[in-house]
């Protein structure tokens, strides 16, 4: 209250409250209101001088607002209150114990017995960014009055002081066009529309304060005590071939792989024809390549997108390195990579990567990699003291390591894998160390949801402009979002492509659905087609999402089913 202010009360009895407001020494303006008229509003014990007092400071008295009671009321006040709320304004409710329903109220009340409040706000995008208990004896001549239209007070005990705030809007995918140089020649390309937000976002930039670029200043300052750390400043592509992926890593899952194809005329490529269509035209010396569709594989499928750095490490070991920091390290890891010697350095890389992951809870479609490779003396035991160095690290934050047959896995719950070390054992030891930064980023910042990571709200890049150190938890801006579950049922006469399923189900809901899963499948005994069903959990962290908002998405994905995949929806 220490600043100027403009601030609107809903559904005042006596006034006393918006009065006592009118007496803190601070320069705002009050505008109070009362659903009744202004004879009824009078006979309330103290309401004239209550009155009195907010004009004579400057403010304004109306009755009649014309709001309904209980959920109703609270969802019709926020749909009108939005329509005056300033851009960083506030908004207020203050409930009696147990009339919000949420973890807050305690006692809780069952969901159908409680007004709602957060899903009320979320109708009109409105998040709910604090809870507090009300404190009465703050406000010296405030006399709660007014249950049910009489000079009677309600229950004070517990009562909560609800704040809202304005959510950041949804922003729609969009097919993202790419032109990369892979292997010596032009690409152009697009990026899946579910996959738009992820690009560009620069959050491992020199100057960066996003917290996976925290993680990674913090990983790369302790690696440092052990080995000499080079990190490439490299512009590594996005893309690239089937060829690469063979000599980096011949035993990935390629079922995890996004393949972009090449767009030709005797191709029937989806993603070319439907109602998205966003095919780049060719130029000279440039090849066009469309959207992937994962299930297609053979000639036309020599692209993916990226599924780890160790493709590109792993080229870059039979080539010339460069973008090193310095000279002198240019000329060491030209040795170690050309000449194939020992030395007790790392080359470290960090970027994008992506995986065609089915929708669930901690399955990231992309992340960022942060990759180191090296050959050591194997009289030094690295790997020992590979696996006490990010022990030590990491332990305090719920990472355990174990032991396999490749080397190390890095394993945390409940989001599991999270890094592996990858070692081959000759007269000297070659290691790769592969971590997810976006994973370690939740579990050292303590984020509810990897999600947020990605999310645009200056309140979250806030909270990191002072460089926090890892194990400073988050603080979240939007408290007890609602969930919401819904079921899809639909006939499809094709060979069912899940992995495009996943794909328009991210596109649809703008990210939204935290959990996908298949919970019946039937075939048709007599005709060539089967049913599916799937249950869709709609959860988000970053954006206020009301039950409407869901239902929208949700139609959206059965129109994008209908139009993509060719299905029926029951």
């Amino acid at each position: 209250m220490s600043r100027s202010l403009s601030i609107l009360l809903v559904g005042e009895g006596n006034f006393s409250f918006s009065a006592a407001l009118c007496c803190f020494p601070s320069e705002m303006s009050v505008t109070a209101t009362c659903l009744q008229p202004q004879e009824e509003a009078l006979r309330q014990e103290g309401a004239l001088n209550n009155m009195q007092i907010i004009k004579d400071s400057g403010g304004r008295v109306l009755f009649e607002s014309g709001v309904k009671k209980n959920r109703q009321l609270l969802k019709d006040f926020f749909l009108s209150c939005i329509q005056v709320l300033a851009e960083d304004g506030e908004v207020h409710v203050s409930l009696c114990n147990g009339q919000g329903g949420t973890p807050a109220d305690q006692p809780r009340r069952e969901r159908h017995n409680s007004w709602q409040v957060v899903a009320m706000a979320a109708e009109a995008r409105l998040i709910l960014s604090d809870v507090r208990p009300f404190e009465s004896d703050k406000y010296q001549i405030y006399k709660c009055t007014g249950y049910r239209s009489q000079d009677k007070g309600f229950h004070l005990e517990n009562a909560m002081l609800h704040v809202f705030t304005r959510s950041a809007p949804f922003s729609c995918p969009q097919v993202f066009k790419m032109e990369e140089s892979v292997e010596g020649e032009k690409i152009q390309y697009n990026i899946p529309s579910e996959l738009s937000d992820y690009i560009s976002r620069g959050f491992l930039t020199p100057d960066s304060v996003h917290p996976v670029k925290l993680v990674q200043d913090f990983l790369l300052e302790r690696l440092q005590e052990k080995w000499s750390v080079s990190m490439t400043t490299e512009t590594l592509p996005l893309l690239i071939t089937a060829k690469q992926l063979h000599l980096g890593c011949p035993d990935m899952d390629h079922t995890l792989f996004y393949w972009i194809h090449t767009c030709q005329k005797e191709l029937d490529c989806e993603a070319c024809t439907s109602a998205r269509e966003s095919e780049g035209k060719g130029v000279d010396g440039i090849r066009s390549l469309c959207s992937p569709d994962v299930d297609l594989e053979g000639e036309t499928a020599v692209y993916m997108l990226r599924p780890s750095l160790r493709p590109l490490m792993e080229v870059a070991k039979t080539e010339e390195w460069t973008g090193v920091e310095t000279e002198m390290e240019k000329k060491d890891l030209q040795g170690i990579h050309l000449d194939h010697g020992v030395a007790s350095s790392l080359v470290g890389v960090s970027g994008l990567v992506f995986q065609n992951v089915p929708v669930k809870h901690w399955a990231l479609p992309v992340f960022h990699e942060l990759l180191f490779t090296g050959v050591l003396h194997k009289k030094y035991e690295p790997v020992k003291v590979l696996e006490e160095t990010l022990g030590t690290l990491l332990a305090p934050y719920g990472v355990s390591l174990v032991t396999k047959q490749e080397g190390l896995h890095l394993v945390a719950q409940p989001m599991g894998l999270i890094g592996k070390v990858l070692t081959n054992n000759s007269s000297d030891v070659s290691v790769t160390v592969s971590l997810n930064l976006d994973l370690l980023a939740v579990l050292m910042f303590s984020f509810p949801d990897w999600r947020l990571l990605w999310s645009h709200d200056p309140r979250f890049s806030q909270q990191f402009a002072v460089r926090p150190t890892p194990g400073t938890p988050f603080t979240a801006y939007s408290l007890y979002p609602e969930i919401f579950s819904f079921d899809i049922s639909f006939w499809t006469e094709m060979a069912w492509k899940e992995k495009k399923f996943y794909g328009l189900v991210r596109e649809a809901s703008c990210g939204t659905v935290e959990h996908v899963k298949l919970i019946d499948k039937f075939s048709h005994p007599d005709l060539s087609q089967t049913s599916y069903c799937y249950r869709l959990v709609y959860h988000s962290h970053t954006h206020s999402l009301s039950h409407t908002q869901a239902i929208q998405f949700h139609k959206r994905l059965e129109a994008l089913l209908s139009s993509c995949l060719e299905v029926t929806i029951r």
